[in-house]
Order: structure tokens, then C-alpha cells, then sequence
């Protein structure tokens, strides 16, 4: 019986000593592999509008791509994995094709000196296995030109950054195709700005509306209003009175635009030396060279 009892106790403290190392070892690591095309997400905004782009990057790993890897004249996932996804957040000419504001896959057919890009609905499909021609939105075409130097990793990535444009540029291998987008940021913003100016606003942006019709040749004349009440709400500002002579000398006014860059650069030259002061005294300059 004693013996009976003991083997039971010795049983239980086994299984006791089992269930507490047990519950000492930690759980197996989760792994994560690196892929081969990794993911990357662009934006950029150009003007007010907001771009996103979703794709994953392939390398070329000694193998010839277009030709080759990527065939001519057959559709492209245009990156690796799944198809590459453009979110545009107003609308917007890509190519100069009309495209409303929201969420697309982006496809294209490469070819040796030109290639046809494809804005296509969004079917968050796996490459281009399931494409469908009939879900194009816009199909528009862009030449293919030749680098003197090898990408390694297929690179989408913007450059030619306006207030209404921006150029959309695929590289990979030696290739390199740009596809110019362009958005009516004075047409939306315009509009805006003329409410809150008619408004009764304790603080209006007086400053930053001009600048905008400066830049985008908008109702200078407004824009001349609207310098002019930022000067007076704080006087002595020599950047913003050279501005007021870019606008002046935009309209034509080269004397006005002279007085203007006169009266920064006397208070530029009062300022301390540094850089800004250096930058303000060639600017001023430079307009006034440009008046004469």
C-alpha cells in the first residue's frame, strides 16, 4: 500500500516538475522573411492634391528586364507582387486623360520607345493575370528613354514639382518613362481664397493668397491688394516688399518694381550680417538689374 502511495506522489511531482519547465520555455520566435520585392508606399502632394502610390520593388539581379523579364507589348503589374495601386485625392489629368479623384491600379504595356500607361479600376488583383481591358479608365502613352546609367531597383518616384503639376517618372534597368499629371489647384483654391478675403475673418492670409496668385499669374492686381494690407500689418518686413516688386514687375509696373526692391534692399542692409541678409541684397539687386 506504501509503495502504491509513494509511486502515486512521485507520478504527480513528475508531472508537476514537466508542466512548470513547460511553462518556463518561451514560445518559438515568429519569423519574418525578407521578400524579394519589398513594398513601398510614395506620396507627394502637388498643389492641394494628395498622391499615393502602393507597389512593391523588384531588383534586377543580373537578369535583363525589359525584353526580357518583362516582355514587350504585354500588360505589366508595372512592380512585382500585387498590382500597383494610385490614389489620387482630387481630380486630376494623368497624360493629359481626365481622372477623377479616388483610388486605381496602375498598369502598362512597355515597349522598346514607348510605352501605353493604364489607369485602371481598382480590382486589388494579384499582378496582371486577371487584367481586363474593359476595366481601363484612361489608357495614354509616354516615351521610353534610355539612361546612361543602370537602376538597380525599380524606382517610381516625382520630380518637376509645381503648384498645378508634377511629373510621375518610372526607371528600372536603363529605361525611364515620365508621365506629366496636372491638377486645376487654382481652379479649387481660387474660390476659397475669395470667400475667406470677402469674410469677416479677424486674420486673413494676406501674405500666402498673394504669393499663390503670384506664382500661378492669378488677378495680380489682387494680389498687389493683398501685399500691401500684409506690409501695413507688419510694416519694415524686407522679404515681403521684395515680393511686392515680383509682383509689380509681373505686371509690367518696372518702376514700381524698382521702388520696391530699393526700399527692401535699404532694409536688408541695415540687418545683421548672415545669410538671409546676403540672400535679400543679391535677390533685391538681381530685380532691380532686371527693371532697369
Amino acid at each position: 500500500m506504501k509503495s502504491k502511495l509513494f509511486a502515486s506522489l512521485l507520478a504527480a511531482g513528475s508531472l508537476a516538475l514537466v508542466g512548470s519547465v513547460a511553462a518556463q520555455t518561451p514560445p518559438a520566435p515568429k519569423l519574418t522573411f525578407p521578400q524579394a520585392s519589398p513594398p513601398s508606399t510614395l506620396k507627394q502632394q502637388v498643389g492641394i492634391t494628395d498622391i499615393e502610390i502602393t507597389y512593391h520593388r523588384p531588383s534586377m539581379k543580373g537578369r535583363q528586364i525589359f525584353g526580357g523579364l518583362v516582355p514587350y507589348g504585354q500588360v505589366w503589374r508595372t512592380g512585382a507582387n500585387t498590382a500597383t495601386k494610385l490614389t489620387f485625392s482630387t481630380p486630376v489629368k494623368f497624360g493629359g486623360a481626365d481622372i477623377p479623384a479616388g483610388t486605381y491600379e496602375l498598369f502598362t504595356i512597355p515597349g522598346e520607345s514607348e510605352w501605353t500607361v493604364i489607369v485602371h479600376k481598382n480590382m486589388s488583383q494579384w499582378g496582371s493575370y486577371a487584367y481586363d481591358q474593359k476595366n481601363d479608365v484612361a489608357r495614354v502613352t509616354a516615351k521610353a528613354a534610355k539612361t546612361s546609367w543602370a537602376v538597380e531597383t525599380f524606382s517610381i518616384w516625382f520630380n518637376e514639382l509645381r503648384d498645378t503639376s508634377a511629373t510621375l517618372n518610372l526607371t528600372w534597368e536603363n529605361t525611364h518613362v515620365g508621365i506629366p499629371i496636372t491638377a486645376d489647384t487654382v481652379g479649387m483654391l481660387a474660390p476659397q481664397i475669395e470667400a475667406v478675403m470677402a469674410g469677416n475673418a479677424e486674420k486673413k492670409p494676406y501674405f500666402p493668397a498673394a504669393m499663390f496668385y503670384l506664382e500661378n499669374n492669378h488677378d495680380l492686381p489682387k494680389a498687389l491688394e493683398w501685399v500691401n494690407a500684409a506690409i501695413a500689418a507688419r510694416p519694415g518686413q524686407m522679404w515681403m516688399i521684395y515680393r511686392k516688386g515680383l509682383i509689380l514687375e509681373k505686371m509690367g509696373d518696372k518702376a514700381g518694381a524698382k521702388a520696391a526692391a530699393e526700399e527692401s534692399l535699404a532694409l536688408t542692409e541695415k540687418d545683421k550680417p548672415g545669410e538671409l541678409r546676403d540672400e535679400y541684397i543679391r535677390l533685391n539687386q538681381a530685380l532691380i538689374e532686371r527693371v532697369k
